[in-house]
């Protein structure tokens, strides 16, 4: 299936399966080495790409199975200058590898593309800092500015999308999504928050949104939440006020710790897979737009199978 006139905002309430947690997976199942919890690096042997593409087909496979389709990730959430500079990339090695992610990407879900299947080719952006707190905020247009090389490499790659992913403030994601529009690309822009459901910087997922809706002129075709465990999200959802419709998909944690103790474990906590199933059905049975569904740390394929099972 073609993706060339894909509009995300024309999707409506139709289904989207992602990945698990990827960094988690490698690290913690699969006892690779991955400094700064950067995967892309990978790309850059036949081993590591054979390993993303075992993991990665195991939610297609899941999707194809399921009939629904996929946004495949690029794994390219370190893959932004600071990270990448501490893993000694200079700034054309790192316009190389975000090109390579893409292409690695496109080739991947060819096949299941050629049977029929929408696979939505997603460049990830991850923040600048860290991911579970502010450690160096940016005015929206410094955000766009730093982020902008790695949007153009996936212009120039063929990217479908764009998202921000556990974006902690929300200038940030507002640069990001004005990089992506700058670009001609469609942007999706993913919160992280924290067990009261507030943002790290102390935003309400409410005024973050709209703040960034504010900044862009409405530039994202929809926002996420990510990294959070399911349960973190109930006070935050409850209200049902309007701008939750702008919230069109869910990437959770399977653990229910919060980012600090998450950040100090040692060992994977996997949570409950058929419990994180069924509060992703609750969600959905009141929040039927909340259709790209899929998992973040902790998460892996049973994950995946559980919010099938509950969901489709």
């Amino acid at each position: 299936m073609t993706n060339a006139k894909i509009n995300l905002r024309e999707l409506g309430e139709t289904i989207l399966l992602t990945d698990g947690g990827l960094e988690t997976s490698l690290v913690f199942l699969e006892g690779l080495d991955l400094p700064f919890f950067a995967a892309f690096p990978l790309l850059a042997t036949d081993e590591g790409r054979e390993r993303l593409g075992r993991y990665f087909r195991q939610y297609l496979d899941i999707a194809e199975q399921r009939g629904v389709g996929f946004v495949l990730d690029t794994p390219t959430w370190r893959a932004n200058p600071d990270w990448a500079g501490k893993l000694g990339y200079s700034r054309s090695e790192l316009s190389a590898a975000n090109r390579r992610a893409v292409t690695w990407a496109r080739a991947l879900a060819a096949p299941y593309a050629a049977r029929g299947m929408l696979v939505l080719v997603n460049g990830v952006v991850g923040p600048r800092g860290d991911g579970y707190q502010v450690d160096a905020a940016m005015t929206t247009a410094e955000a766009e500015t730093y982020h902008s090389d790695q949007i153009r490499a996936f212009r120039d790659a063929g990217v479908d999308m764009v998202s921000a992913v556990t974006m902690t403030y929300s200038h940030e994601a507002a640069g990001i999504a004005c990089a992506a529009m700058a670009s001609g690309l469609q942007s999706v822009i993913s919160f992280t928050v924290e067990t009261d459901g507030r943002l790290p910087s102390g935003e309400s997922l409410k005024d973050a949104i709209e703040t960034v809706d504010d900044e862009t002129d409405g530039a994202p075709a929809y926002f996420m939440i990510n990294c959070a465990h399911p349960s973190h999200l109930d006070a935050v959802l409850a209200a049902g006020e309007g701008w939750i419709g702008r919230i069109r998909g869910v990437r959770a944690n399977a653990s229910a710790k919060s980012h600090a103790e998450l950040d100090a474990a040692t060992e994977l906590d996997p949570g409950d897979p058929v419990d994180f199933g069924r509060r992703y059905r609750a969600m959905r049975d009141r929040f039927g737009h909340i259709a790209v569904l899929g998992g973040c740390c902790g998460t892996d394929r049973r994950h995946i199978a559980a919010i099938c099972d509950a969901c489709l």
